[in-house]
């Protein structure tokens, strides 16, 4: 059996080692230190913030902004269906309820769906804390239009930019939109930290808090004093050393994810009925750019003569990791009987789409392995 493809597997140099072994080397060991503290300087500034706060995942951002916004029990957040769990458990980990809104055609929550439910919801009169959009596999959410609806409801607008690191809209960073933007540095992620994410925003108390509430809300006192419940969500100082090593790469790194969906794009150019999904990826001027974390076709069964999970089942074969998007949360078991304004896209999307591998350390063999794993399926079912 020929080695194992990967969608997104690490991409790590000898920079990275040295990184942690300057951390290693240096003592700090224990969670905090010298590392983090550079870290969240580096990442705010490439990201267009004022403030970053380290911590031990994405979904731990999440958790820690939504509190921060007064999500609580009876309380509501608005939240796109086609994504991946984490953000909608840290929703419920909050004791609020989420409403599910589903996509467009670009995967990222539709702002006219979300303009009825606002609609809907303040008539009812539903608390609504935040509206919290999900940036689907690299592509930055129309903030423009969202944070229009936000701002007239008078909602804050979280950003759910786990999967867009490095990604571009109308000039700013992907994480610079919202009141707060949620950062996930997972092993499968654009850039990694092994694990890890952050908080990023450009309101100083929303950020001392949020480091504060991640340390077990210590008072600054020499006994340990807490007056809040807190939490063990911070990144400690030797992934911090990794982090700063995956930043300074990671404009390289995309490029290599767009060269990858560029070769993907080649292949797929006259096969009937595939496509590839989320094109265009880039403005013409430059200023909108994803970040190309994962490459996904969508299939059309009746044009291609073959569904999605057909080409999936026989990369699987060939020892290929290939995946379908997200299934939505409004069709998630747990989920079930939740609010949801629904079009039936994301559902569609669910069902037609496969991502395929798309890490920066796949070289040019291994690419190539899986081209010609696909041109073979499609050319037998031709």
């Amino acid at each position: 059996m020929s080695e194992r493809i990967f969608l997104s597997p690490p991409d790590v140099t000898e920079a990275e080692e040295q990184a942690l072994l300057r951390a290693f080397r240096g003592g700090w060991i224990a969670p905090l230190g010298p590392e983090v503290d550079a870290f969240e300087q580096e990442l705010a500034e490439f990201c267009g913030r004022e403030h970053a706060v380290a911590l031990s995942s994405g979904t731990a951002a999440l958790h820690l902004a939504l509190i921060q916004l007064g999500a609580g029990p009876g309380d509501v957040v608005v939240t796109s269906s086609m994504t991946f769990a984490a953000t909608a458990n840290a929703i419920v980990y909050t004791g609020a309820e989420p409403v599910f809104i589903d996509a467009d055609e670009s995967g990222s929550m539709d702002p006219q769906l979300l303009e009825q439910a606002m609609d809907e919801l303040t008539a009812r009169g539903a608390q609504v804390r935040a509206i919290l959009p999900v940036d689907l596999l690299g592509k930055v959410v129309d903030h423009a239009r969202i944070g229009e609806i936000a701002e007239r409801y008078g909602v804050p607008v979280l950003s759910d930019a786990a999967e867009s690191v490095g990604a571009t809209l109308a000039g700013r960073p992907a994480p610079a939109y919202g009141v707060a933007a949620a950062v996930s540095f997972n092993g499968n992620k654009i850039m990694t930290t092994s694990g890890g994410g952050a908080l990023l925003t450009d309101d100083g108390d929303l950020a001392a808090r949020t480091r504060y509430l991640a340390t077990q809300a210590r008072q600054p006192v020499v006994h340990y004093e807490h007056t809040d419940i807190g939490y063990n969500y911070r990144l400690s100082n030797l992934l911090a050393a990794l982090g700063r090593a995956q930043l300074a790469r990671l404009p390289q790194m995309i490029d290599r994810r767009h060269e990858i969906r560029a070769a993907y794009a080649r292949l797929v150019e006259d096969m009937p009925g595939v496509t590839l999904f989320g094109m265009p990826d880039h403005s013409e001027d430059g200023a909108t750019r994803d970040n190309a974390w994962l490459t996904s076709i969508l299939v059309d069964p009746e044009a291609a003569g073959f569904a999605a999970s057909e080409l999936q089942e026989h990369l699987t074969g060939l020892n290929i990791e290939a995946r379908p998007l997200w299934k939505p949360m409004h069709l998630q078991p747990v989920f079930a009987g939740r609010t949801a304004y629904v079009s039936g896209v994301s559902e569609r999307l669910f069902r037609t789409g496969l991502s395929l591998p798309s890490g920066s350390a796949h070289d040019e063999a291994t690419i190539q392995r899986v081209l010609d794993a696909i041109s073979e399926f499609v050319g037998a079912r031709g």
